[in-house]
């Protein structure tokens, strides 16, 4: 066997319950000469395990899994990761799906799949950018849609002049009443400052006499 080029083991287990010796035995019987493992849910950012066999491989190693989900939690984590070892001239392979990037068939499965995720990115902006401009077409710019000030003043009328209650008053308008509270401040301060202006003015008016 040669030693600079190893096949290096990853086995996972998604909690202290669940136990190793399944990958253990198929990863020995692959050929590993050393296994890293980890006992951690796949949703956890830290994986000593992983951490370290990224620090032991070198190039021309192969990394070999029992199956992608227990080296990646998703497809653009498998791109990355796929990514990070072509880059370090590290070779992957996973026993159940069969796939060996030391193969063309294998690089080429990588790829497509690069593809698809791409595909899928492209079709999501199209779809986004398709809806913008539908809804600026109908008048709509994004966001939640603002209170007809109409309906508000109407509310902030009916309230002032009636012996209702906030809550009767939105139910009846039907507006919600942190935003009909919201705006009847708005509107009281205005009011306030206006009163104020109009005071300044007389009293300079009577200074002037």
């Amino acid at each position: 066997m040669d030693l600079s080029h190893q096949r290096i083991g990853y086995a996972r287990v998604s909690s202290a319950g669940q136990h190793l010796d399944a990958q253990l035995d198929a990863l020995q019987q692959a050929g590993c000469a050393k296994v890293f493992t980890d006992i951690m849910t796949g949703s956890r950012m830290g994986r000593p395990g992983w951490d370290r066999l990224l620090e032991y491989v070198r190039p021309g190693d192969t990394v070999v899994v029992t199956e992608l989900s227990r080296m990646t939690r998703s497809l653009l984590d498998l791109l990355e990761t796929g990514t990070l070892l072509e880059q370090r001239h590290i070779n992957l392979v996973s026993l159940r799906e069969n796939i060996d990037t030391t193969t063309a068939t294998g690089r080429c499965f990588l790829a497509m799949m690069g593809a698809i995720h791409q595909m899928e990115r492209e079709l999501r902006a199209e779809r986004a950018a398709a809806g913008r401009a539908s809804a600026k077409a109908r008048g709509r710019t994004g966001g939640r849609p603002r209170t007809d000030a109409a309906r508000l003043e109407n509310a902030r009328i009916l309230y002032e002049n009636s012996t209702k209650t906030a809550a009767d008053v939105c139910a009846i308008v039907g507006v919600g009443r942190r935003t009909f509270f919201s705006y009847l401040s708005v509107h009281r301060k205005a009011a306030d400052a206006g009163h104020q202006m109009v005071q300044e003015g007389l009293h300079r008016d009577t200074c002037m006499e």
